[in-house]
């Protein structure tokens, strides 16, 4: 099939509305446009960069906790949340009461990424994995009546205050087994030559076209982009998420997928969604970069300076890659020292200018290390 002379779908005429039944995309997709050839081998060059790099950084785990922290509380806030990086490593008490539910979303998502993530390991990306993973996603706050980790089995809509003037609506609940098996078999099809940055940006917009859940499904089908990558092998490490670039162009991207629909133009979407690839992997290059050139400042110039506690203190940084706002009990609970202890590796911590107290409280002070975590709000 080549890609301009695909049919998106139909709508056709329900009771009170018009909904939109996708076509199949499980085929042998061609293409006569040389851009996307162009854009393509630079997509594959940069995400080989990305995972390179990523696979040179001792530790790197630590670094991609923040990674997913990242992605959970930028892919929830195109959906609407309203909770930062900084909020996000908050533990619930610390969070206004106005911002807990926007907090929680954010939290079940980061828990989500990780089951998923983890999951892989077993079980290989599929309609039962997004299942198990919408499922954590909707666990706690807003979404807990909307069938967690099930298939809607009411109409759903995008857009306006009711169904009648709905920017888009979806094709009708019965439809969505049939259409997510067929989106399943695409993903896993052996049999046909797709590359696989262009099979899975079309599987994203068929899984939005789609909208298989009542709710979550921009954010499940941005995670699906990540856990292919890393499934199928193009990342070794879960360093790719491509919401923030996404939430910086969200007219773009809304636009985009619409017009794939309207107009059957796949190669628009598909060339946005290089692009971000692209731009996206640079990013994480240069954060990756910047995580370097920091760790051998602190390491390198100030943590030798602590003398006899420089066992502990490197424990301790390496706590804050991973969660860098904690508490003088975090720290004596995670590298296991006593409280005396851990008091006097903060005030080294402080004094070096590593950590900054943020409650301004006397007691259960947040201790925050703001430079890394500005570099993933850059």
């Amino acid at each position: 099939m080549d890609i301009k002379d695909y049919k998106a779908g139909r709508y056709q005429q329900q009771r009170l509305y018009q909904a939109f039944f996708p076509t199949s995309i499980n085929l042998i997709w061609t293409w006569s446009d040389p851009k996307i050839n162009t854009l393509l081998s630079e997509a594959n060059h940069k995400l080989g960069e990305l995972n390179a790099y990523s696979l040179r950084i001792p530790d790197v785990d630590y670094f991609i906790e923040m990674h997913v922290i990242k992605e959970a509380t930028t892919s929830s806030k195109i959906e609407g949340t309203r909770t930062e990086i900084g909020d996000a490593l908050l533990t619930k008490q610390d969070i206004d009461p106005e911002k807990r539910d926007d907090w929680q979303e954010v939290q079940n998502y980061v828990k989500a990424m990780n089951y998923a993530i983890a999951k892989l390991k077993s079980l290989p990306l599929s309609t039962r994995l997004l299942k198990e993973t919408h499922k954590i996603l909707l666990s706690k706050g807003r979404g807990v009546a909307k069938q967690p980790g099930e298939y809607r089995t009411s109409q759903n809509w995008i857009g306006g205050a009711t169904i009648q003037d709905a920017v888009f609506v979806p094709p009708p609940y019965g439809e969505v087994d049939s259409l997510m098996g067929d989106l399943e078999n695409f993903l896993h099809n052996d049999r046909i030559d797709v590359p696989q940055l262009i099979r899975i940006a079309l599987a994203h917009y068929q899984f939005e076209t789609i909208h298989p859940f009542l709710d979550g499904n921009g954010r499940i089908g941005r995670l699906m982009i990540a856990l292919y990558l890393v499934s199928e092998g193009l990342l070794a490490k879960p360093t790719l998420y491509l919401s923030d670039y996404f939430e910086k162009n969200r007219s773009l991207y809304y636009d985009k997928l619409s017009i794939a629909r309207t107009s059957s133009d796949l190669a628009q979407w598909i060339k946005f969604f290089l692009i971000a690839v692209i731009e996206t992997s640079k990013n994480g290059v240069k954060t990756f970069e910047r995580i370097v050139k920091l760790r051998e400042k602190i390491e390198g110039e100030k943590l030798i300076t602590l003398g006899k506690k420089l066992p502990k203190a490197k424990e301790l940084m390496n706590v804050l890659y991973s969660k860098p706002s904690l508490t003088a009990a975090e720290v004596t609970e995670r590298i296991h020292v006593t409280h005396a202890t851990a008091n006097a590796l903060i005030r080294d911590f402080v004094r070096l200018g590593i950590l900054i107290e943020v409650t301004g409280r006397q007691r259960n002070r947040i201790f925050v290390f703001m430079d890394y975590i500005r570099l993933f709000q850059q």
